[in-house]
């Protein structure tokens, strides 16, 4: 494994060596400051970042796995440091001095189509099949908010699946991306599409069983300052840059509201975010709103707050060129654009010709789930690990 990850990062920079590497765990109460000071690692690398890139340096989450390269003295050469899974931090050492920049993340994407016999159960079977427990988890959250009871099942039903994988150095990376999935239960097949356009689950009569969580912007602002990007190539900086939320400019001292019903599990510094408040919410997301001026009374860690609390007041702290808001929405640990969903609509029907377009690819997609179900020859995808992070940890 270590040869392979080493030649993956020659290719990409082959004036670099590195002869060791360690996959290791960000420390809890770690920050990106710290982490420079435990390497020796001059200071200024970091204020001498520009306000984007200080932002990304706070996106750095406890527990997540980074990558450290060292000469044969164990001496530090570099470090890629994941901060979503499109973009990574890098620092690294070219004739003693320390350079920093953000790459992408060049995974590979793999697509499964796979029928499985029941035996013992949808759970058991398809963790076996797939030697990944989040594939069974998603495809029970998709069935949810509705009758089909996988207690139901009967040996010899099928579970049918297509879904999307990313794989990176070899290890799976992120959640699975359910395209498509049938679940028969005394041999009445149930299903779940996966309309592109609007990225909700339908079934084969074109009706949803996504639940939309509600999320309201949580300010009244001047105006969106800078939108979301989780990868974005700048042509004339000629490298790759993200930031992962969305800015509202608003003057000092403007209410901040909780964007929905949840649990505040943060309040504090953090790094070139200045003041901030973290809220976990139902269904897996969660809310942070940072460059904050002080703090609500009510803002205490672990209190149950309702859309529309105020929180806090906009302000200027950390790294900050104005009085602005940043919101950072996270689903399952990973950063989403926050304005896809404060506009989502709530209605759950399609118009007519979506539904139209959409019941055409569902067809195919049965049929195509029929046949290899006929073929009764159950081809299993490779068993890899993952990398676990908080993105499966929010599952269970």
């Amino acid at each position: 494994m270590f040869k392979k990850i080493i030649l993956l990062f020659l290719l990409s920079f082959n004036t670099l060596f590195s002869s060791q590497v360690e996959e290791l765990l960000w420390p809890r109460g770690d920050s990106f400051l710290s982490f420079l000071e435990k390497n020796d690692i001059p200071l200024k690398l970091f204020y001498n970042l520009d306000k984007e890139d200080k932002e990304l340096c706070s996106e750095i989450q406890s527990g997540s796995r980074f990558y450290l390269y060292s000469d044969d003295e164990g001496n530090f050469q570099q470090v890629l440091i994941p901060v979503s899974n499109e973009i990574q931090l890098h620092i690294y050492k070219d004739d003693d001095e320390y350079k920093f920049q953000t790459l992408p993340i060049n995974y590979t994407e793999k697509t499964e189509l796979i029928a499985v016999p029941i035996n013992e159960s949808l759970s058991s079977d398809l963790q076996k099949a797939t030697g990944d427990i989040a594939v069974p988890a998603l495809i029970g959250l998709l069935f949810k908010h509705s009758p089909v009871d996988f207690k139901k099942m009967k040996k010899g039903d099928y579970v049918v699946v297509e879904y999307t994988q990313k794989v990176y150095l070899g290890k799976l990376l992120g959640l699975p991306n359910i395209k498509s999935v049938m679940v028969e239960i005394n041999k009445k097949p149930n299903y779940r599409f996966k309309n592109e356009k609007d990225e909700k689950y339908y079934d084969d009569k074109g009706v949803s069983y996504t639940k939309t969580y509600p999320f309201q912007i949580p300010l009244t602002y001047t105006r969106i300052s800078s939108q979301f990007h989780n990868k974005r190539y700048h042509p004339v900086l000629k490298r790759y840059r993200a930031h992962l939320g969305t800015d509202f400019a608003a003057p000092t001292g403007r209410n901040v509201y909780a964007a929905s019903d949840g649990r505040i599990s943060f309040v504090g510094n953090r790094g070139g975010y200045g003041k901030t408040v973290i809220i976990n919410h139902a269904n897996g997301y969660k809310t942070l709103y940072a460059h904050l001026s002080r703090y609500a009374s009510n803002a205490v860690i672990g209190r149950t707050v309702k859309k529309g609390t105020l929180i806090a007041h906009v302000g200027s702290t950390g790294i900050s060129t104005g009085p602005h808001l940043h919101l950072g929405l996270y689903k399952n640990g990973v950063a989403v654009d926050p304005m896809k969903t404060l506009k989502k609509p709530k209605v759950e029907v399609l118009s007519k010709k979506e539904k139209d377009i959409f019941m055409a690819n569902s067809k195919k997609t049965i049929e195509l789930f029929q046949e290899k179900i006929d073929l009764n020859e159950q081809i299993n995808p490779e068993k890899l690990d993952r990398i676990y992070d908080r993105t499966i940890i929010n599952l269970f």
